[in-house]
């Protein structure tokens, strides 16, 4: 039984490793770098791929676009300036924020193929985000206010200010925020109010912060909460009625004075039949016969 059990744990780990033994790994699977500097990209595999066996790295971007970073056993000519190639390791010389992605490196040997990913992570810090927020929204609305940075990598997270005072993430657990019914999502940079009151009246500014460098805010914009203007309204009705009562009359007028113009009847024409008149005499009024005169010559 104790020998079997050996067997069966020998048999995982050879599977788990890499049919008949090949396996390619990596030091690195995970590198956070600074933008501009350099760094290393590791990966080995073991000597069942033979000495001849081939390496190729590909890059594939946050965007899923995918590219070759050594091909045919030396680096492409996008990379040839800042790229080495030692063993199966690959020496960047600098990084930019272009190079944040994933790195395969692909060993393929003795009819066999395997891979290993390393994940890059170029580090620079939040530049000042571009914040929106509405100057003036009515009580009771929807108001939405974003911030966002395209610089900073990682993704910075954002958080939100009012007045100068850092809003929680969650209000409802604090006690001066119990009434508050805002959102932030730190994550796309949104605040948002489902429904503002005049309490919400004031400056707003958000801040971005990554662990690349020191936070950046935006500029503080002003967001004003007003009650719907009930008596603008009420007048704007009472406008409205009574330039249609001033339309309604005057088309009355109008008619009654004959200004507008009538519709003709149509009457129904009678039927004529022509009759050409009778050379030689007519009807009379008593319809009897009479002889005309006639011209004899």
């Amino acid at each position: 039984m104790f020998v079997s059990g050996l067997v069966s744990v020998a048999l995982f780990f050879h599977v788990a490793t890499g049919v008949r033994g090949f396996s390619v790994t990596t030091t690195t699977p995970n590198v956070r770098v600074k933008e501009n500097e350099g760094t290393d990209l590791t990966c080995a595999y073991s000597a069942d791929f033979g000495s001849k066996a081939r390496v190729e790295w590909k890059f594939r971007d946050l965007k899923g676009s995918q590219t070759y970073v050594v091909f045919d056993g030396k680096p492409t000519t996008s990379y040839s300036n800042r790229v080495t190639m030692y063993g199966s390791n690959l020496r960047f010389s600098k990084m930019t924020r272009n190079d944040n992605g994933a790195y395969d490196c692909e060993v393929s040997g003795n009819s066999q193929y395997g891979e290993v990913k390393v994940n890059v992570t170029v580090l620079v810090p939040p530049g000042q985000p571009l914040c929106r927020a509405p100057s003036s929204v009515t009580t009771g609305r929807n108001a939405l206010l974003s911030c966002h940075d395209s610089v900073g990598s990682p993704p910075p997270k954002y958080l939100w200010y009012k007045d100068g005072i850092p809003l929680p993430l969650e209000p409802n657990k604090i006690s001066g925020f119990k009434n508050a019914t805002y959102r932030i999502n730190q994550e796309n940079g949104n605040l948002e109010f489902p429904s503002v009151t005049k309490m919400d009246s004031g400056q707003y500014y958000c801040v971005a912060s990554n662990d690349a460098g020191p936070p950046q805010r935006c500029i503080a914009l002003k967001m004003d909460v007003r009650d719907p203007n009930t008596g603008g309204i009420v007048a704007g009705v009472i406008v409205a009625l009574l330039l249609l009562g001033l339309l309604v009359f005057g088309i009355w007028y109008a008619n009654k004075k004959g200004y507008l113009p009538k519709k003709s009847e149509s009457k129904p024409k009678p039927n004529v039949v022509y009759q050409p008149p009778s050379l030689y005499g007519g009807e009379d009024e008593d319809g009897d016969f009479k002889q005309k005169s006639s011209f004899v010559v």
